[in-house]
């Protein structure tokens, strides 16, 4: 059968569709938006750093001008989001419960291994302390313990490395954040019985998360596939594609690249229908976070758009090429830029400390009106409080 081949800007356009960065929306969001965008995305990682926002917040702002920081903590509270690990800490929609069981067994390692505790104490002792505590008590934060920070992971103590092992395990949850620390509370004061009691097999899992992805993708490869939830091994996606196109349940397609190379991807077989049906994806010029999912994937990024773009958070300043908190600005179909910013809460003020023109391409005034008009909106997102 003769593969499909989508030009590159099909590939784009399908992309961005799919992370609903086609349009911007607007009008005030309400709560049952905000969780039909987390479901269409899969999930919002969620991040500490607030030089500019907060990305999960910034995610949602780069889609709808209309978004208030309270909506997504609380579809959280009201335990229609659930918090845990994709690629980082993420809010994920609370029917995909059941499949992170597999990541719970995963890091069921003994908590005395050094991953976990390199400190003098009774692993078995500490871990029944904290569970003892949380299930009396109530929800606790890390401040209800009395920890020094000495442990190997950020300077954690042990009772923090006993909250973070329970948690990753599934014996507590997030009951919610508060300044963005984390509050525990047991898993079965949080999460509904039901999806606690659901055990999808591990192929059930692999299915669900490799069709999910491709849904949220649009195209992706083995690895993009794979590494989209976190959930499975880049060889277990290889073996689904495999049987999933002897069954004819997706199809494979030749991806043009930005700079005109092409490599091979996998679709829904509505794919070719899709394409020809999509508008172009019309937007101002807005600012993505450095952890939007649209750009999560550096390399995808600069294979798929021709972004080359590393974020220099943790990079020595004198080696760095643009800035500490540089965003991408993405307009229409495409990045013309990105710019180095900083929020100046007390002051209400946006800094713009550096702004970059993409490779060959020139800023004339239109432009330059474009990203003003951006800087502006987001000024008036992010200094709002």
């Amino acid at each position: 059968m003769t593969k499909l081949v989508i030009s590159n800007l099909e590939a784009r356009r399908l992309f961005l569709h799919r992370h609903a960065l086609g349009k911007r929306s607007s009008h005030r969001l309400q709560r049952e938006d905000v969780l039909s965008l987390v479901r269409d995305l899969g999930f919002v990682q969620l991040d500490s750093i607030n030089t500019v926002e907060r990305a999960h917040h910034m995610i949602m702002f780069s889609r709808a001008l209309g978004y208030e920081r309270t909506l997504l903590s609380d579809l959280h509270q009201r335990r229609v989001l659930f918090e845990h690990w994709t690629h980082d800490t993420s809010l994920l929609p609370i029917e995909f419960y059941p499949h992170w069981h597999h990541r719970f067994r995963k890091a069921r390692i003994p908590f005395s291994h050094s991953r976990w505790l390199a400190l003098d104490t009774d692993p078995k002792k500490l871990l029944a302390h904290v569970r003892r505590r949380v299930g009396k008590e109530g929800p606790l934060s890390t401040r209800a313990f009395e920890d020094k920070r000495q442990g190997p992971w950020w300077g954690w103590g042990p009772h923090k490395m006993a909250l973070e092992y329970l948690f990753r395990t599934g014996e507590l949850a997030i009951a919610r954040r508060e300044r963005f620390e984390k509050i525990y509370d047991l898993a079965e004061r949080v999460i509904p019985s039901d999806l606690r009691s659901a055990r999808p097999a591990r192929k059930q899992t692999v299915a669900w998360s490799c069709r999910e992805a491709l849904v949220r993708l649009g195209f992706g490869t083995a690895r993009e596939i794979a590494s989209f939830f976190g959930l499975i091994e880049i060889a277990e996606a290889r073996d689904w594609t495999r049987a999933a196109l002897r069954k004819k349940e997706i199809v494979e397609l030749t991806v043009t690249a930005s700079d005109g190379s092409a490599y091979s991807a996998f679709a829904l077989p509505s794919v070719e229908a899709e394409i020809a049906s999509l508008p172009p994806a019309h937007a101002p010029a807005r600012f993505l976070s450095p952890f939007d999912p649209a750009i999560r994937d550096r390399k995808r990024a600069l294979r798929l758009f021709g972004l080359d773009y590393t974020i220099e958070l943790f990079v020595p300043e004198k080696r760095r090429r643009y800035g500490y908190y540089v965003m991408p600005v993405l307009e229409g179909e495409g990045f013309i830029g990105r710019a180095d910013l900083k929020t100046h809460r007390e002051e209400k003020r946006l800094e713009v400390k550096g702004l970059w023109p993409e490779p060959n391409l020139v800023f004339e005034r239109s432009r330059k009106n474009a990203v003003e008009k951006a800087v502006a909106k987001l000024a008036q997102f992010a200094c709002q409080r």
